[in-house]
């Protein structure tokens, strides 16, 4: 049995989220569990409380369900009215390594911010989250994750009918750029100072105490934090798909899998959410969109860094400008890593460029580019096949590795951890989906995730989830999920 909750986001103040019980359902059932998460957590309980406990219908010790409060730009427009219309936080609950964590259930029903919702969550929609946080995490790149998958045994109307589910969500904190924004447009400045002062409670930086440069230190360790997770959704070819600012948490970490896909052929300008038609979260987008959203954090953070506004601009502004070059520096040293140097300042960036223009031109599968190009330098390589046009690069990387020193099989070894040999190919996740739907068993979602949670390997089955041909992604299409 796990220990009581605690109710720390709760006990903010009643700007902060609305008193809220999750709805009912008629036959709660567990469709998905991660043991792994729950081992965690120490969360222990048999099949049917799971089922009751993770749809909402029974709440853990000490847990005071809310709906929090948020705001947000959404396609670059502010929505003053959002919060989370169907979801429900429990509490928090401390792990035995002491760590915090959110639990946090979606589409378990109408709360205060709903709006013309119903609150609910088509089953679909939850497996996809379960399945893309687990892969997420898996490939190394920071995520929520999910702790189960509940169907609920009622019917939820979307484009059509079909069976509901609630996802239990675990996260760090479900603080995102969208809360701060909430309180700074109604000029609420000591909301905004508590959220601030939590969020470095939670996830730092540490040390700062009183220091005159407290907040300003908090923008900075967040861009940081962004900056690493934008670079980690470019080096596996990850596209959110929907980066508005309530979607993006301060804590660095990746949150709603909802129009979420994968990169095939490399393509900087590729989309996939239906509600994206200006292409606004592309793929290659997504740096400088993270960037704009940075900008409206600072926006809220500027009357606690000084009274004096022109002053708190000027203060801020060398962070905001200074992020372009501070993620093409980490950018580099990730694509370095990819091909097999472990200092970045030993390939040429113009190496790289060179590397994705033929990529693009060619419409070349993005990772198994890299896995081939690994296989390159392998004793064995007769059976690996590269692109004509890539002949002359291949060169000319090959003699750079031996220029600094690196061995075949050193450079062989670094790529093996920044390269997956298989990620979730989006015809597949659809099909997992389409099957989990059909059968309500999790058969196919297990089949799918014994592969995807070791990216890295080439297991037995691997080869059944890495097909891929360009034209698997022509016309396809993400959907939000609500």
């Amino acid at each position: 049995m796990t220990a009581a909750l605690q109710t720390n986001y709760a006990q903010l103040g009643p700007e902060f989220s609305s008193p809220t019980q999750p709805g009912r359902c008629s036959r709660p059932s567990v469709l998905l569990w991660n043991e792994a998460l729950a081992d965690t957590l120490g969360i222990d309980f048999d099949p049917q409380q799971q089922a009751l406990v993770f749809s909402g219908q029974k709440l853990l010790p000490g847990s005071q369900p809310v709906a929090m409060a948020y705001s947000g730009h959404q396609f670059g427009q502010f929505n003053p009215h959002l919060g989370d219309g169907r979801a429900h936080l429990l509490g928090e609950l401390t792990s035995s390594q002491g760590e915090q964590f959110d639990v946090h259930l979606k589409g378990s029903g109408r709360t205060p911010y709903s709006r013309n919702g119903d609150g609910l969550c088509a089953l679909k929609p939850a497996v996809r989250e379960f399945l893309m946080s687990e892969a997420m995490h898996a490939l190394g790149v920071p995520t929520t994750r999910t702790l189960a998958v509940v169907s609920t045994g009622d019917t939820v109307m979307r484009q059509t009918p079909g069976p509901g589910a609630v996802v239990t969500r675990i996260a760090n904190s479900h603080l995102r750029i969208g809360t701060f924004e909430h309180f700074a447009a109604r000029g609420q400045h000591q909301a905004v100072q508590t959220l601030a002062d939590l969020a470095i409670a939670l996830h730092g930086p540490e040390n700062l105490g009183d220091k005159p440069t407290k907040y300003l230190d908090f923008l900075s360790h967040v861009i940081d934090l962004q900056i690493n997770l934008v670079v980690e959704w470019m080096r596996v070819g990850f596209i959110h798909g929907v980066m508005n600012t309530d979607n993006i948490l301060v804590s660095g970490h990746t949150i709603d899998y909802g129009p979420c896909a994968m990169m095939g052929a490399y393509d900087p300008g590729a989309v996939f959410s239906s509600i994206d038609h200006q292409g606004r979260y592309a793929y290659g987008n997504q740096p400088a969109i993270m960037q704009w959203n940075l900008a409206r954090l600072a926006e809220c953070l500027l009357p606690l860094i000084n009274d004096d506004t022109d002053q708190a601009v000027a203060d801020v502004m060398p962070l905001i400008e200074g992020y372009r070059d501070q993620y093409q520096a980490a950018f580099h040293r990730m694509m370095a890593g990819k091909l097999g140097f472990t200092d970045a300042t030993t390939v040429e960036p113009q190496v790289v460029n060179a590397l994705l223009d033929v990529m693009q031109d060619r419409q070349l599968d993005y990772t198994h580019t890299f896995v081939q190009l690994g296989q390159l330098l392998s004793a064995d390589q007769s059976q690996t096949q590269i692109h004509d046009q890539l002949t002359d690069w291949v060169n000319t990387w090959q003699a750079q590795l031996a220029q600094h020193g690196i061995s075949p099989e050193s450079a062989q070894q670094t790529m093996g951890r920044h390269n997956p040999v298989v990620i979730p190919r989006n015809q597949l996740v659809e099909q997992t989906l389409e099957e989990t739907e059909q059968s309500r068993q999790a058969d196919a979602v297990m089949a799918m995730l014994k592969v995807l949670r070791k990216p890295y390997e080439v297991q037995a089955e691997t080869a059944l989830y890495q097909a891929f041909d360009a034209d698997d992604d022509l016309n396809y299409q993400t959907f939000c999920g609500t």
